[in-house]
């Protein structure tokens, strides 16, 4: 008897007393995704490799507990503001808004001290005709986190039939604001080991040049004569030393590349294969833009699942968003979200073997 494509279990309890339940979702392939309310993380994936052999591919932990010590955004739902913004600070409308400076005590990172990635979402299991679909709701309140309007976020996640993560977001407000969702899974396409070997293709001219504390100087910089050039397959450790400045900033890639697509368009971002495994990732996406992350700060000091201990550049992140401080660039693609406007965002990680 096959299991449900569906199921559902109690995953713990927050310390201020919300229970935490955690979906499994599974496609007809046997593709599994489990996904839990607190923080939308994706806690496990797993995913066929060329022997039709399923691993986990995404980094995390066991039990809710560790996510709640120690997260660097393992799995995570990002928002209300992907990235960062400079000093904690925009203007919107003429009024100055103050934010965390949960960066380094410099800049607001990833929505502030208790973004989307530390709430409770409620759920709604839904089966589509594409795969099994887990809802996500929640609504931020008018000054959370320093953001102005309510703003009201349903994040619905599908195991789809050709296997695929697609992540729909949509959002809207009743007061001027801003948003930036986006997802955070760890990659390793091995299950384990570091990434280095892994080929990344990535359909970008440019990027957003970033100071020494990661803020976009506003200059739209070509990857063309640098290490940051992965127009053509190239494996990830081949520039990830080269003595440039902007890969000493961030100890390795860390960087926002802008696709070379029309804005709002779903179209192929990124593809990475492990050569390994035969397992292929192709990132889909209506974002103008990607942060490409080779877990450059995972120091070895977390113990992961099944004991496993995460090292640096053990796991790649893709996260599909706008700009990093687009409210203080306005040649930036805009990322304002005004009452009658419907954010839409989707986030398509698919897999295959070759």
């Amino acid at each position: 008897m096959s299991l449900p494509a569906i199921r559902k279990a109690p995953f713990g309890i927050t310390p201020d007393g919300h229970p935490v339940d955690i979906y499994t979702l599974q496609n007809r392939n046997g593709m599994e995704a489990r996904i839990m309310t607190y923080g939308g993380i994706v806690v496990s994936l797993k995913t066929a490799d060329k022997s039709r052999k399923f691993d986990d591919v995404v980094l995390g932990y066991d039990n809710l507990d560790a996510y709640l010590k120690r997260n660097p955004y393992f799995g995570a739902l990002v928002g209300r503001y992907g990235n960062r913004i400079a000093k904690g600070k925009f203007t919107l409308n003429g009024k100055t808004y103050s934010l965390a400076t949960n960066n380094n005590g410099v800049n607001h990172l990833h929505g502030g001290l208790k973004g989307f990635d530390k709430v409770v979402w409620s759920a709604k299991p839904l089966e589509t005709p594409d795969g099994p679909s887990l809802q996500l709701h929640y609504l931020s309140k008018d000054g959370e986190e320093g953001f102005p309007g309510n703003l009201s976020v349903t994040a619905t996640y599908t195991v789809t039939n050709d296997n695929a993560l697609q992540l729909d977001f949509e959002a809207t407000t009743d007061k001027d604001t801003i948003c930036n969702l986006t997802h955070h899974s760890y990659f390793n396409l091995r299950g384990g080991g570091d990434v280095l070997d892994y080929i990344v293709q990535i359909n970008a001219d440019t990027f957003t040049a970033v100071d020494q504390a990661a803020i976009p100087t506003g200059e739209l910089r070509p990857v063309a004569g640098t290490p940051l050039d992965f127009r053509q397959p190239t494996p990830i450790g081949a520039r990830i030393n080269q003595p440039y400045e902007q890969i000493q900033f961030a100890k390795g890639y860390d960087h926002n590349w802008v696709f070379n697509k029309p804005l709002g368009q779903l179209g192929l971002g990124a593809r990475v294969v492990d050569k390994v495994s035969g397992r292929c990732l192709e990132v889909i996406t209506t974002e103008p833009a990607t942060q490409f992350y080779t877990g450059n700060f995972l120091d070895g000091t977390i113990t992961g699942k099944g004991g496993r201990t995460y090292h640096q550049r053990h796991a790649f992140c893709f996260e599909p968003q706008h700009f990093p401080d687009s409210p203080n660039h306005p040649h930036f693609p805009s990322v304002e979200l005004k009452p009658g406007q419907l954010y839409k965002n989707t986030i398509i990680y698919k897999f295959s073997t070759e």
